[in-house]
């Protein structure tokens, strides 16, 4: 069995776009379905696509060459950890189910904002500052869009998640070219 340090670099050492592609389609198609659905069916395409991200991810994982459900792969203590975090970020909808009743427009802000959270572990486990980037950063530009664009928050919050996404993307892609670099 290899050291807790040593899984802890091996977890690190992943592509880690699987995740963020699922999760940029899926906002996407929101924010797309904000504009042309009734909100009432956009509120649908949103609990049902961000709870299905983590299915989405699988599959793409199977062209990025992650293969989550690869049974060849060795047990790593980090993706259990990562699977709590994928675990928390569902149970925050039971925090954005309550204020949905009461105001539908908060869905994109609480959703978009408490599954997010689940970034900052990750960037504990891979020692690097993205997750924490894409946590604030997704906090604070949804915040902001929600109290300044009320008419348009099933639009705007979902589309700057996904450019939140495609810049954290860069950061991961920069991060395994600069780790590449690094070794040579």
């Amino acid at each position: 069995m290899e050291s807790l340090e040593q899984q802890r670099i091996e977890f690190a050492n992943r592509k880690f776009l699987a995740t963020p592609l699922a999760g940029l389609v899926v906002w996407l198609i929101i924010g797309i379905s904000g504009i042309v659905l009734p909100v009432k069916a956009t509120v649908w395409v949103l609990f049902i696509g961000t709870g299905s991200i983590v299915y989405l991810g699988i599959f793409i994982s199977k062209f990025t060459s992650e293969n989550f459900l690869d049974k060849k792969k060795s047990k790593n203590t980090f993706d259990s950890l990562f699977l709590f975090t994928v675990g928390q970020s569902v149970l925050v909808y039971s925090i954005a189910i309550p204020f949905f009743m009461i105001d539908y427009s908060s869905l994109p802000m609480t959703i978009g904002i408490l599954t997010g959270t689940m970034w900052l572990p990750f960037s504990w486990i891979i020692k690097h500052w993205v997750g924490i980037f894409h946590s604030i950063f997704r906090t604070i530009i949804i915040l902001f869009l929600w109290y300044i664009l009320p008419e348009y928050r099933f639009v705007s919050i979902p589309f700057a998640i996904v450019v939140i996404y495609i810049v954290t993307i860069i950061i991961l892609q920069n991060r395994k070219n600069q780790q590449k670099l690094e070794i040579l």
